[in-house]
């Protein structure tokens, strides 16, 4: 079961890190920025988690791999798409990866939350797992775009901390039913179409006033 949480741990590292050199390139910033991105998103929201679930210190804190990964992965992104040559689709095609990433990373860090939830918290609570797969796939996201001054994307992205939720909640629930293996496929596997669904159909939570000061018609 640990060798499935450390897979997605890897995979939502390796995601997130992307996600965040996306935002660094896009920012203009230089390598040590975009590294620095790469790093807060990929091991913030792990971070988050290890506190709050008494494992201190935390794991990149410990086993520096997570942050060697973030850094490498920094340096071949920037290497890359400096290298090569997109011209005028560049910004196109770093869009369409960062959400790839983005949304990867957001699935895989709800199942290794929710999973270090279910094994430390109480036995038959669904708010301490869930909690803490949320705080962990949007933590290292919301410094990221703080640190990028921008309003944190889980603050008004189209079911982007709705879709993590919902993902966990499935977790916990085939958890519960004794389909512990399934539970982390079950959980990503939602996530993730929640937020293709979202994008696609341009699912939107309620908003009292629309961009330009009009009236919400939702």
């Amino acid at each position: 079961m640990w060798l499935l949480w450390n897979l997605f741990e890897l995979a939502g590292t390796l995601s997130f890190a992307v996600s965040g050199a996306i935002v660094g390139m896009l920012r203009h910033m230089d390598i040590f920025g975009i590294s620095v991105l790469a790093v807060l998103t990929a091991v913030g929201g792990g971070t988050i988690r290890d506190v709050l679930a008494g494992r201190i210190p935390p794991a990149a804190l410990r086993d520096p791999t997570a942050l060697l990964l973030s850094i490498l992965t920094a340096f071949v992104l920037a290497a890359y798409v400096s290298c090569y040559r997109m011209r005028g689709i560049r910004k196109k095609v770093l869009t369409v990866l960062y959400i790839v990433a983005d949304t990867t990373g957001l699935a895989s860090f709800t199942v290794t939350g929710t999973m270090v939830g279910l094994s430390s918290g109480e036995p038959d609570s669904y708010v301490f797992p869930v909690v803490l797969g949320l705080l962990t796939a949007v933590g290292g996201g919301i410094l990221r775009d703080l640190m990028a001054q921008r309003i944190p994307v889980v603050l008004v992205a189209d079911v982007y901390a709705t879709a993590s939720i919902v993902g966990s909640l499935v977790l916990c629930l085939f958890w519960r039913l004794g389909a512990a293996d399934a539970a982390p496929f079950a959980g990503a596997s939602v996530v993730i179409a929640l937020r293709i669904l979202a994008l696609k159909f341009k699912w939107q939570l309620y908003r009292p006033l629309e961009p330009g000061g009009g009236r919400s018609r939702h």
